[in-house]
């Protein structure tokens, strides 16, 4: 008789294609609600569609800086999984929300959760200064490495990852927020893309996976 994992496992495909085409549905749902110019809906749609062909690669290595201005590279962090997030600081909803589950999950690993290393990328480094980011990481878990770079090398990462965001200037003012699509990527111990989750994904779904991906050795 099979057990849970074995079947778990012969379900894994299947799963990370629902996990894909939901969270495009979700990313089509945050670029209709503030529609971007016609110069960059262009590359929300690209972006889009090649999350959802489940053809293109998703991400690659990349090399950012920390709050104290010193080089990481994912290649760091080879023999860990890795949960990835692309959000900003001053997001009202989404990030935290995403963010404080991402920290749950990683606590109900218990010990097993040193084999599972939380990076956020801020998609705001104009605003997220290091001072901002080594507060914002932490208040979700101890162990998140905040990463932040110029705006080209941060739209060259997100894209790599098939991550629209833009900014978004409230009118009258000077002030803007950022429109983006927020899903929290699971790398393997290799560094390559596994699967995805949903905004809002409950921490339970994710450690079924994070077990799992951790049981492999």
């Amino acid at each position: 008789m099979k057990g849970p994992g074995a079947r778990l496992a012969a379900r894994a495909p299947a799963l990370v294609t629902a996990a894909i085409v939901l969270v495009a549905a979700v990313a089509a749902y945050f670029v209709a609600r503030n529609p971007p110019p016609p110069d960059r809906r262009a590359d929300a749609a690209r972006l889009m569609n090649e999350l959802m062909s489940g053809k293109a690669t998703v991400g690659s290595d990349f090399v950012l800086a920390d709050p104290s201005a010193r080089r990481v590279a994912l290649a760091d962090f080879r023999g860990k999984l890795v949960l990835l997030y692309f959000g900003y600081a001053t997001c009202p909803d989404v990030c935290p929300t995403d963010l404080a589950i991402i920290g749950e999950a990683l606590r109900g690993l218990g010990a097993a959760g040193e084999g599972v290393q939380p990076l956020f990328v801020t998609l705001d480094p104009q605003r997220d200064t290091p001072a901002v980011l080594r507060e914002y990481a932490a208040a979700f878990h101890p162990r998140f490495v905040a990463l932040t770079g110029t705006e080209a090398e941060v739209r060259r990462v997100a894209t790599d990852f098939k991550v629209f965001f833009e900014k978004v200037h409230l009118p009258g003012t000077s002030t803007y927020t950022i429109d983006h699509t927020a899903y929290t990527f699971l790398l393997g111990r290799d560094g390559r893309f596994v699967t995805l989750f949903p905004p809002g994904t409950p921490p339970e779904r994710m450690l079924v996976m994070l077990r799992e991906q951790l049981e492999k050795g």
